[in-house]
Parts: structure tokens; C-alpha cells; sequence
């Protein structure tokens, strides 16, 4: 028995009087792990490199405000390239010591705020080989935001990588806003081009496979590929998983029509996408709304939409829950971080206690705190890749929960037990599974099968 353990009971014995002694005396110790994070939203068994590659997208449509009006669109004199951080499984040895991930926000009336992060990975560290790996891994695509960047979900990167996967994490280099005409200006560019970005990306990875041109393209298996998207992100993603768009919404009436006509001839290509993981997805929405029941429900490859419940930027009861009511074309899974708005998804800076509100209000949440939903994010993120990409059916256990509503797993708990951080197993079935004894709270899981 620990040290503290036996202190803790003779606390007890000392509190509560020799008439219970019995119960607190020999307490039940469970071997259990330190941190909260449930248990697959731990680090993974490898080391992770980290290297950024410049890609370009030749078919990226570009017009100005002007063009908004009159329809033209902007010829640009060079091939539109876009930054693209690879995160991977590196060979162990790796002497550079891990990044630090550094971001400058810049937002119309504010000065420029600069975020450090402390990543997990190592610069340009050499890559394992399949061989070390057992095989070829999966490679999955991740898609920020609006105004967000590549780094912004670092932690998340590095935790897929660490499990055996090649991460391609896009920085879209969204316009810059400065007042409301460039709002306008930036979101529709975003509009036209989300999907063509995710699609070019992945054409350029799978491109390389074989020609060994930095050591990662060689563990990639590209009949295995995830996306994940964030936001604006998870608008493209559901395009890029053949989700086509309703091109009459008036959503898009500030997109030139030839614009729209690229992005409609790059979705009608199937992109090859095994699995889709959608953050907060935006598009849904009754007043924006960019798909129909119909064209949602193209999607074949497995969804999985994580939101909060009340996120009032994609609106979580008619836009979120309306789209994955609408997936039926697939089975899917929903989780919600009950009182979440939108910001479900991210590290957890260390915002300077002099920023504006505006900065905390665009990366962190007002009830959850961003490493517990980091945490769980993680976790399930894990359960639903290894299952979908990698087969592994046992993963299906963490995502077919036993009751909806996490707050009414079921584990008893004994008069006087020390909990320990154990982790319910199979053995537990009425309880969450991966996540602690009284830490299964706050979330809902749904589940629907194909055609339903």
C-alpha cells in the first residue's frame, strides 16, 4: 500500500470514529494512472518528428472585392502555395529537443498577440521505417479554422502521430482581416477554396508516396486517409468526403460564379476519404445553410462530429445535430461537451493576462477548461481512427458507450474506496469506457447506423 493511501485512512479512522473503522482501515486500492486525461487520450507509444513543407495548389481561385461584384476572377502571377506542417513516428535517438510552436494573432483594432506553445515534437527528426512501424500507417489531413493556423491544434497533431499515424496539419493563410468589407472579402475566398486546399494537400502527399523525398512519405498507406477539420475546416472536410454544396444557397452569393465553378469541379472527384472527423462543423445552420439532406448524405466514409451544446456560431441544435442527422449515408457518432460553445478544439495557451477578451474569447472556452477537453478530445479522436483506419475493432468499445449521457455510467463505488485513476475496462460495462470512475461527465455520445 502507498504511503499516502495508508495516511489517508488514518485520517479517516481519526474523523469518522472506531464504529466504521472497519470500513476505512483496508480500503480498496485500485493500480490506476496519474493525470486525468482518459486512457487513450494518453501520448502514444512513439517519439514524433515534426517538418514543414511548402505545397502548392494550382487550382486555389483568387478574386478581389471588386471581383466579388463583377465576377472576375484574380489571375495570380505565381503558383498559391500554402505551409503545411508534417507530424510523424521518428526514430527515437532524436538529439533536437522538442519545438516550440510560436503564433502571432493579428485582428483588426488589436495589437499584435504572440502565443507560445511547448510541442511534444522534434524538428526534422529522421523518420522510423515501415519496417519498425509493423507496416504502412494512415495519413490523416487536419483543416483549421477560420483566421486559425496549422499549430493552433499542435497538441492534437502530435498525440495522432505518437500512435503511429503521418499528420499533414494545413495553414490555409486566410486573409487578414481589417475591418468589415475584408471580413467579407476573406470569408468568401474561404468559401471557394476550403476544399481545394484539404484536396491539394492530399494530392501532393499521396504524390510522393515512394520517391522517399524526406523520410515520412514512406510510412504513408494512401488507401488509408482520415481528415479532420475544424470550423471552416469541417465545412471542407464534409466536401472533401463528397458532400457536394447547395451552389443556390445565398451563402454564396459573394463568391463569383467562376470561382464556384472551380470548387464544383474539384467535389465531384472523389477524394478517397476513410474517415472524417468534423469539429463544430459550420454550414448547417438554417441561415447559412451550404448542403442539403441529399448531398450530406453522399458521404460514405464513417463521421464522427464533436460540438457543444451551445455553440452559437454553427448553431449546435439546427445546424451541428443537423448535420449528422443528415449523414445518412454512413454510421456515425456525435459527442457534445454539454454548455460548450465553439471552441472545442485547440491547445491551451497561456493567453497574457493583458490580452483583450477578444483573444480568449476566440481560442478557449467560458466553462470547460481547454486541457480537459483536450484530454477527451484525444481520447476519442484515438478510439475512432485506430477503428476506421486501422481496423482495430476493439477500439469500437470506447465509442458505442453504454448510456448516452455520460453522466449516468454506472460504476459502484464501494464505502471508503480509493479510486485511483483506474480506467474502465471491459469488465466495466455500464461505465464509459477509457475514462475514470466519476469522470465520465459533462459529455453526450450518440450513435446512428447507416440509413438511419
Amino acid at each position: 500500500m502507498k504511503k499516502r493511501h495508508i495516511a489517508l485512512a488514518a485520517l479517516a479512522l481519526i474523523g469518522i470514529g472506531a464504529g466504521t473503522a472497519a470500513y476505512v482501515a483496508s480500503p480498496t486500492i485500485h493500480e490506476g494512472a496519474d493525470g486525468e486525461a482518459p486512457e487513450l487520450g494518453r501520448y502514444g507509444e512513439y517519439s514524433v518528428g515534426t517538418q514543414e513543407l511548402l505545397i502548392g495548389v494550382p487550382d486555389r481561385v483568387n478574386f478581389s472585392k471588386a471581383g466579388m461584384i463583377t465576377g472576375q476572377l484574380s489571375e495570380d502571377e505565381e503558383m498559391p502555395m500554402l505551409q503545411v506542417r508534417v507530424y510523424y513516428p521518428a526514430e527515437a535517438r532524436s538529439v533536437a529537443p522538442p519545438i516550440t510552436y510560436t503564433h502571432t494573432i493579428r485582428a483588426v483594432a488589436l495589437d499584435p498577440i504572440t502565443l507560445d506553445f511547448e510541442g511534444r515534437a522534434h524538428p526534422d527528426a529522421p523518420a522510423m521505417s515501415a519496417e519498425q512501424l509493423g507496416g504502412k500507417v494512415p495519413l490523416v489531413i487536419m483543416s483549421h479554422g477560420f483566421n486559425g493556423w496549422s499549430t493552433q491544434f499542435s497538441a492534437l497533431a502530435e498525440h495522432i502521430a505518437s500512435r503511429g499515424y503521418v499528420v499533414a496539419s494545413i495553414d490555409h493563410a486566410d486573409m487578414q482581416i481589417e475591418g468589415v468589407s475584408d471580413f467579407v472579402h476573406s470569408f468568401s475566398k474561404v468559401l471557394a477554396n476550403r476544399t481545394i486546399d484539404q484536396r491539394a494537400v492530399l494530392k501532393e502527399m499521396r504524390g510522393n508516396i515512394g520517391q522517399d523525398a524526406s523520410g515520412f512519405y514512406n510510412l504513408i498507406d494512401p488507401e488509408q486517409v482520415g481528415i479532420i477539420g475544424y470550423s471552416m475546416g469541417g465545412y471542407g472536410a464534409l466536401a472533401t468526403a463528397g458532400a457536394d454544396y447547395d451552389y443556390a444557397s445565398s451563402t454564396f452569393d459573394t463568391v463569383p460564379d467562376a470561382a464556384l465553378d472551380m470548387t464544383r469541379s474539384i467535389v465531384s472527384k472523389d477524394a478517397g476519404i476513410d474517415a472524417v472527423i468534423a469539429f463544430a462543423p459550420w454550414g448547417g445552420q438554417p441561415d447559412n445553410r451550404v448542403w442539403s439532406a441529399q448531398t450530406l448524405a453522399a458521404v460514405t466514409a464513417p463521421v464522427l462530429v464533436i460540438g457543444g451544446s451551445k455553440d452559437d456560431v454553427s448553431n449546435y441544435d439546427e445546424g451541428i445535430s443537423w448535420i449528422f442527422e443528415s449523414l445518412t449515408g454512413t454510421q456515425r457518432h456525435m459527442l457534445t461537451f454539454r454548455e460548450a460553445r465553439h471552441n472545442i478544439v485547440g491547445n491551451a495557451f497561456d493567453v497574457p493576462e493583458d490580452a483583450p477578451f477578444r483573444v480568449a474569447e476566440f481560442l478557449a472556452e467560458p466553462v470547460w477548461r481547454q486541457d480537459r477537453i483536450n484530454g477527451i478530445n484525444q481520447h476519442f479522436v484515438a478510439a475512432f481512427l485506430d477503428l476506421h483506419l486501422k481496423g482495430d475493432e476493439d477500439k469500437a468499445g470506447y465509442l458505442n458507450v453504454p448510456v448516452p449521457n455520460a453522466n449516468d455510467s454506472g460504476w459502484e463505488t464501494s464505502f471508503g474506496e480509493q479510486l485511483n485513476g483506474k480506467f474502465a475496462g471491459a469488465d466495466e460495462p455500464e461505465h464509459w469506457r477509457g475514462f475514470q470512475k466519476r469522470w465520465a461527465a459533462g459529455l453526450t455520445m450518440e450513435r446512428k447506423a447507416t440509413g438511419e
